[in-house]
């Protein structure tokens, strides 16, 4: 690997050295952010499998090109970071490609409805991939629930293309798009821009005209007080991503301004922040298309939103509902402070609590046609817009939308001045912690031992504590017992068929183990926070993966509960299955043990797998960009600061103040996350403040010998380096006979922080240098880090943990880098192992207590 690095690295020297690291880190932060992009979009495609969002076959396809789409940057990503072919990899993602071929087939999108108008009495969940999220929600709510819907229609996704098509827009369009540089925000704009324009400049076909006039009539009747409202409905909105607030909706249109408004959606779907939306939620642009629905509106005397669930407390048997007096957009704006209602999911409901803030505008119908600001008469403003009976009333309704859909719903709705009710739009809730949403659970008197877990699989599980500290534990694992470690991991896979339920103090609801627990359906916490020092091995508790918490002893109520589950809204249908079939290629993981001798390209058989071993060798490759640091040339800036150490720093971007322009720099002008928690443990007082230490002289003895019957070419550079971004650190240390190398990623995402650390040499003899390295050993592992220790040689990792607890080790490898730099000499027995761990451990950093026989000596 160096041999490559080295010769491209000459070749690129009259370019500038710093072309090369940044390629590297380039390379490497794609790796972290594809793959962050996939542990979502597994995540993601675990939830629609449970049947209850509608989505059709775009949504299938769109998955399954996302899914190859950031593997396939994985591998190309690892090439050029490794500076290795990876041919292996390539016929993974080759196999993987044809699987998915008979699911995927051309990608574009594909509308199952030909008619470029259909009324709303004939929309239902199976014409999705026509008349997108929003139109098809209302026809289930009117049709499948029978709720009273405004009167509508739906001008379908064949409307839109029929658009395209007479305008020619799609080579435009796609045009624009390739000129978009996520890096650069102008070119978006420019590129909306663009778009935007090709849309509101283009005709209305003049068969798209007739059928929307003709259905206008049909469904709305002629009238001169007649209002409507054009609403987006594009492909995926309202799914499994909300779009929430991108397309524009216009409200209060007359008749004759219809046909125009029209054409102002459809420019919307290109919004900059739509477009933006989409690159950051990996959406394809080919797989999208905006189907509009037109409603006719009302003016009603309130309006507002109402939740199924309460959004920020989940497990609440409760509904919320929101309301203010005239139409609904400033229950959501912020415009108006709205009423707040709790009431209970029971039958009949209880009012548990309401709220009703002056409200002293509302928004109203203008007669002209549009809407205006309108003052609430004086007597209303403080009063509660709906009455108890009408409270009842929209909470029964509630409960049909969730019950129908299998899942919580965040509805909009209208009371008219007769008192009716009306529903215009409904939408799977999206839930804080998760999409998980417990059923209405007992009350349980049990004390709780642990609360605020993150849910990664829903589900009671009852049994002993089995303690997993390390791979040894999981042998002999007992039958129905309870895993509880540190840390998430996949090789937890080997016992989830003999687990009662998984709880772990950290891992993301997003990353590989919580993918395996949902394939295993076994009950999984993670986020415990104390889940290894509150619970003990053999307790028996009871984990309630519904609410975050465990719980003492065996609870029967949660354990005989067996709640139904709601089948499904898609379960069965052809759609559905194709999902299920997709998910078989991507979703199972193989490939648990990055040690094990199968641990290898040609055995990855699903996407999952692949991600999985790009990810764990990449941080490999990542960790010899120290190699390359000895021929940095012009690059480094020297480090002032009180180190034992001749340390210079590489700066790839973000990492320094930028006022530092000098060629030396100082600590504080240092903002890279993980090379300023090094620093800090590295300068802690403590350390400054020692005395030079008394040592053995047998010990300084068996130093010198060793210096002088070696040769210059066993001796290290006498230079350090640190590579730095914002959130990247590669620090090497070679002083004397010392190698050590610290790699390092501190940033918001979880699953991509983690610290690699190795350390190997000494100026002793292999004795006290073995000593030496078991003695730092036991410091790593009492900072939590995973630790391997071969003669002189030291691997540790700690990873997968919040930027505060990366940043919190990385100061404690930093006071170890300093107290260890001269112990090679204090190793004169084995109880130095066990004394100097203890002690640094303890933060005593005065070697007290090491026996001496005499003499002072300050060399490494």
């Amino acid at each position: 690997m160096f041999g490559f690095f080295g010769r491209l690295f000459t070749r690129r020297r009259d370019t500038g050295v710093d072309v090369l690291f940044k390629d590297r880190y380039t390379n490497f932060k794609a790796i972290l952010d594809a793959n962050s992009e996939l542990l979502r979009l597994l995540s993601s495609m675990d939830r629609m499998l449970e049947g209850k969002t509608l989505f059709g076959m775009a949504h299938v396809r769109s998955q399954g090109a996302r899914a190859l789409f950031y593997a396939a940057r994985m591998v190309q990503a690892y090439e050029r970071l490794s500076g290795r072919a990876q041919p292996g990899l390539h016929l993974a993602l080759e196999t993987l490609r044809g699987g998915m071929a008979p699911l995927l087939g051309d990608i574009g999108h594909r509308p199952s409805v030909a008619e470029l108008t259909v009324p709303h009495v004939r929309v239902g969940r199976q014409m999705i991939d026509s008349v997108g999220g929003k139109n098809a929600n209302l026809g289930e709510m009117a049709g499948a629930v029978g709720l009273p819907v405004p009167r509508g229609f739906a001008l379908t996704t064949a409307a839109y293309q029929a658009f395209l098509d007479h305008n020619q827009l799609g080579p435009e369009i796609d045009k624009a798009h390739r000129a978009v540089d996520p890096e650069r925000p102008e070119s978006l704009m420019e590129a909306s821009q663009i778009i935007q324009t090709l849309f509101l400049h283009g005709e209305v076909p003049p068969e798209l005209d007739r059928a929307i006039r003709a259905t206008s009539l049909e469904v709305f009747g002629l009238g001169d007080d007649l209002r409507l409202a054009l609403r987006s409905s594009a492909i995926g909105e309202d799914g499994e991503l909300s779009f929430a607030g991108q397309y524009k909706t216009i409200l209060g249109l007359t008749p004759s301004r219809l046909v125009e408004s029209y054409k102002l959606i459809l420019a919307s779907l290109f919004s900059p922040r739509a477009i933006a939306y989409r690159l950051a939620n990996g959406v394809l642009s080919e797989e999208t298309a905006m189907g509009v629905a037109c409603l006719e509106m009302v003016d009603p005397l309130a309006s507002g939103v109402a939740y199924s669930r309460d959004p920020m407390a989940p497990g609440k048997a409760e509904t919320v509902i929101n309301a203010v007096w005239g139409l609904g957009p400033y229950a959501v704006d912020g415009r108006v402070d709205p009423d707040t209602y709790r009431l209970s999911r029971s039958d009949p409901p209880e009012i548990i609590s309401s709220s009703s803030p002056v409200k002293t505008v509302m928004l109203s119908l203008r007669p002209g046609g549009g809407v205006e600001e309108r003052p609430v008469p004086e007597e209303d403003q403080g009063q509660p817009c709906l009455t108890p009976n009408q409270l009842r009333s929209l909470n029964a309704c509630l409960l049909r939308l969730e019950e129908h859909f299998g899942s919580p719903q965040d509805v909009e709705w209208a009371l008219d001045h007769s008192g009716g009710l009306l529903f215009l739009q409904c939408r799977p809730l999206h839930m804080a912690g998760g999409a998980f949403v417990p059923p209405d659970l007992p009350a349980v008197d049990a004390p709780a031992l642990l609360e605020g877990a993150a849910v990664a699989c829903p589900g009671v599980g009852s049994g002993p504590i089995h303690m997993v500290r390390d791979e040894a534990d999981l042998a002999g694992f007992p039958l129905g017992a309870v895993l509880v470690a540190e840390h998430s991991s996949p090789l937890y896979s080997l016992v989830m068929t003999r687990a009662a339920a998984v709880v772990t103090e950290h891992g993301s609801v997003t990353g590989h183990m919580a993918s395996l627990a949902r394939e295993y359906r076994l009950p999984a916490l993670l986020g415990a926070a104390g889940a290894m020092t509150a619970l003990r091995n053999g307790q028996v508790v009871t984990v309630d993966a519904w609410l975050g918490r465990v719980l003492d002893g065996r609870v029967e109520p949660l354990l005989t509960l067996a709640p139904e589950q709601a089948r499904g809204l898609m379960e069965g249908t052809p759609v559905h299955t194709a999902l299920r079939s997709l998910a078989d290629l991507v979703l199972p993981l193989n490939l648990t043990d990055p040690k094990a001798p199968g641990f290898e390209p040609g055995n990855c058989r699903t996407v999952h797998d692949v991600m999985r071993y790009v990810h764990e060798r990449c941080y490999e490759a990542m960790f010899a960009i120290s190699d390359l640091a000895s021929d940095q040339g012009e690059m480094a800036r020297k480090l002032e600061a009180p180190l034992p150490l001749d340390l210079h720093v590489i700066d790839l971007g973000g990492g320094l103040d930028a006022a530092a322009l000098s060629r030396n720099i100082r600590v504080d002008q240092v903002v890279s996350a993980p090379f300023a928690a090094l620093l800090r443990g590295m300068l802690d007082e403590r350390l400054r403040s020692q005395e030079p230490r008394p040592v053995d002289m047998g010990g300084f003895m068996s130093v010198m010998t060793r210096q002088m019957f070696s040769t210059e070419r066993e001796r290290f550079g006498e230079k350090s380096y640190a590579i730095i971004t914002d959130k990247y650190l590669n620090f090497s240390s070679r002083v004397g006979y010392h190698y050590g190398v610290l790699d390092a990623y501190c940033g918001q995402t979880v699953n991509s922080n983690y610290i690699n650390f190795q350390f190997k040499g000494g100026a002793a003899d292999d004795i006290r240098r073995n000593r030496r390295a078991r003695a730092i050993g036991i410091m790593l592992e009492g900072l939590g880090f995973r630790v391997e220790v071969e003669k002189d040689t030291i691997k540790a990792r700690f990873a997968k943990y919040p930027c505060e607890e990366i940043a919190s080790r990385l100061e404690g490898v930093g006071r170890l880098l300093i107290y260890t730099r001269q112990m090679d000499m204090l190793m004169k027995d084995e109880g130095s192992v066990d004394r100097l761990a203890r002690s640094f451990l303890n933060g005593d950093f005065s070697h007290n207590g090491q026996p001496s026989t005499g003499g002072t000596v300050t060399a490494d």
